[in-house]
Formats: C-alpha cells, structure tokens, sequence
C-alpha cells in the first residue's frame, strides 16, 4: 500500500514529462552511466528489479527513441541499455517534475524524515551482505 501511494505521488509529478517513476529512474541510471552503458542485468541488479520487470520497462523508452539496445562487440550475447539523446532531453526535462514529487514528499513526510528514508533506502540498497549466495 505505502509503496504504491508512493509511485502514485511520484507518477502524478512526473505526468506533464510523459515519464512514470519508473521510466525516470532508469533514465537517471543511464544519465550516471552514459561513459560506460549497463548490460540488462547490471542495469537490473542496480535497480534492483528482476530481468523480466526492467524489459517490460524498458520496452517503452526503446519504442519512444529514449533508449538503444546494442550488442556488445566483445560478446554477442551482451546487450548495453543506452540512453539517447532524445532520452537524455526527456531526463532533463523531467528533473523539475520530480523535484516537485521530491519536495512534495518531505513536506508531507518532513524533511528530516525523507532524508533518513532515502539514506536506510539506500544503505540497504548496497549492503553486500543481502547479495545472492
């Protein structure tokens, strides 16, 4: 419930770009990444969603032109995801209507509050210690 509330608030700002929250955050991945594009499964580890969600994702930016698939030369079988320039234009364009999902959120939430979320979020997000195996 709370994570969807969550998206909610998120997709509603992001709306006016065309972008939902999920598009917006591989956008913002790609941006980081541009100099050295992810594989599908770095992308997806990153991410932390499952091979199958992160295509049913990406689908959409690629259909749009905000993404490229390419084959790595070194192996075939590697495809990078790679932000476009139109896709980079979009990203750039979003950033306002996410900051106001952002400013929206600590203001309901409390500033303080968003900021320790975002900083357990994300200690969780890279604890090496949760990997598979």
């Amino acid at each position: 419930m709370a994570s969807r509330r969550l998206t909610q608030l998120y997709d509603d700002a992001l709306a006016p770009s065309g972008l939902k929250s999920t598009q917006f955050a591989i956008l913002s991945e790609l941006v980081r990444r541009a100099a050295s594009p992810p594989t599908m499964r770095e992308l997806a580890d990153v991410l932390a969603v499952d091979r199958s969600a992160l295509g049913h994702n990406l689908r959409p930016l690629e259909r749009d032109g905000l993404i490229a698939l390419e084959t790595s030369e070194a192996d075939r079988r590697r495809r990078h995801v790679v932000i476009t320039v139109e896709g980079k234009t979009r990203y750039r364009a979003a950033i306002s209507h996410w900051q106001r999902g952002q400013d929206r959120f600590a203001a309901v939430f409390g500033a303080s509050r968003a900021a320790a979320l975002r900083s357990t979020l994300l200690a969780i997000a890279y604890d090496d210690r949760l990997d598979d195996g």
